[in-house]
């Protein structure tokens, strides 16, 4: 079969498989080769990390760190780790005892549900949510509830939260800053999670990979909050703060007791990564604040673009407090369905995005939405708008 086709369900897929399908991301992706589209549909970069990262991961490469690595992470980047998190937070970890590196945070998402829940737990999570969620919980054996953002301002319910735990409950799947909505959950937001946490007894998966890439609002750990450091996993991405997502480092800080189960289920997933790129990553960690500061500011402006062009093609849009990516409401533009609305602008307008109904359990939620990525080259944004208005227009 030919690479980027979409396969069909095998038959030989067990039950608890069944009916995840190919990603969104795979569908999408092939549409817009086959229309030569515009994609802003895949939240991947379109410019490549700083150079005093590649050069670090050059340096470590030629110095012969090429084997196989210790499976908890590279003493180096982990002391790394530890540091930004005493940096930017406060917060004290042991590198060696409570911080984790894995293939990507999506390793880190599965590696958490693997090891925390089984058959017969139940996961809450917030959607519209990163849709390699309900793949870790199905293969997990565990099964999802929902509480849902509503839009415009993606809000939830604290009794809606904790009307669907119950005594099988067995953790809290929370996303801040969140994709693909851009929310960044309020103080009194995780307050309201905290403690329901606090006085249910559960878990708390915290998935922070936006951390520093928030244009309104301040990001918070959920880990901050009394009484949350000691049953919480935050997991982090290295691949978005420094834009080399394709080198696939992700990281989790959480108490010996949650590591310990967290490293048993991750030895048998991916043992261990590269050690260059862990070495270059415990050198990009301590960049200047004005590295960090200057990634925020370069988003909020290609943010800016984006949206300015959508409301020019008619979208209403709601501008996302962080975040690769921008929800758009599309009914003004005459139509109520995500996936027939994206499948018509990347044939017809050659636009590429992404229907969020992909992100949703409850999928009326996000049938009138789709995601643009805004990660991307001013030029490549300015030539999507302009497909975009001119189809509009019509």
């Amino acid at each position: 079969m030919r690479d980027n086709v979409p396969m069909r369900e095998s038959p030989f897929l067990a039950p608890h498989l069944r009916g995840l399908g190919t990603t969104i991301f795979s569908e999408m992706n092939q549409l817009a080769l086959e229309h030569d589209a515009v994609n802003l549909g895949q939240g991947a970069p379109g410019f490549d990390g700083p150079e005093f990262v590649k050069e670090a991961a050059v340096a470590a490469l030629r110095a012969g760190h090429n084997q196989y690595r210790r499976s908890g992470g590279e003493p180096v980047l982990v002391e790394a780790i530890a540091e930004h998190q005493r940096r930017f937070y406060g917060l004290d970890y042991d590198p060696m005892d409570e911080v984790t590196i894995y293939a990507g945070a999506t390793e880190a998402i599965f590696a958490s549900l693997q090891a925390l829940c089984g058959p017969g737990d139940e996961v809450v999570l917030f959607e519209p949510f990163y849709d390699s969620y309900l793949a870790s919980v199905a293969m997990a054996g565990a099964t999802p509830r929902a509480v849902t953002l509503r839009s415009p301002e993606f809000a939830f319910d604290p009794a809606e939260l904790d009307a669907v735990i119950n005594e099988r409950t067995r953790l809290v799947l929370l996303n801040t800053p969140h994709n693909p909505s851009g929310k960044v959950f309020t103080r009194d937001e995780l307050e309201a999670v905290a403690e329901i946490c606090r006085r249910r007894d559960l878990i708390a998966v915290s998935d922070e990979v936006y951390e520093h890439l928030v244009y309104d609002g301040t990001h918070l750990p959920l880990a901050c909050l009394p009484g949350m450091r000691k049953r919480t996993v935050t997991i982090s991405s290295t691949g978005k703060t420094f834009s080399l997502t394709g080198w696939k480092i992700g990281l989790t800080c959480a108490p010996p007791a949650l590591t310990s189960a967290l490293r048993t289920a991750h030895q048998f997933i991916s043992f261990c990564q590269p050690g260059p790129l862990q070495l270059a990553m415990a050198t990009a960690l301590a960049a200047p604040d004005d590295y960090y500061e200057g990634l925020a500011e370069q988003y909020r402006a290609l943010r800016d673009r984006l949206l300015s062009g959508l409301e020019q093609a008619g979208f209403a849009v709601m501008a996302p407090a962080s975040g690769y990516f921008v929800l758009a409401d599309f009914r003004p533009l005459g139509s109520d369905d995500d996936v027939a609305f994206c499948h018509r602008m990347v044939e017809e307008a050659r636009v590429a995005a992404i229907p969020p109904t992909s992100f949703y359990i409850h999928k009326e939620h996000g049938r009138q939405l789709v995601r643009f990525a805004f990660c991307k080259p001013a030029s490549v944004i300015d030539a999507a708008v302009e497909r975009l208005i001119r189809w509009t227009a019509r």
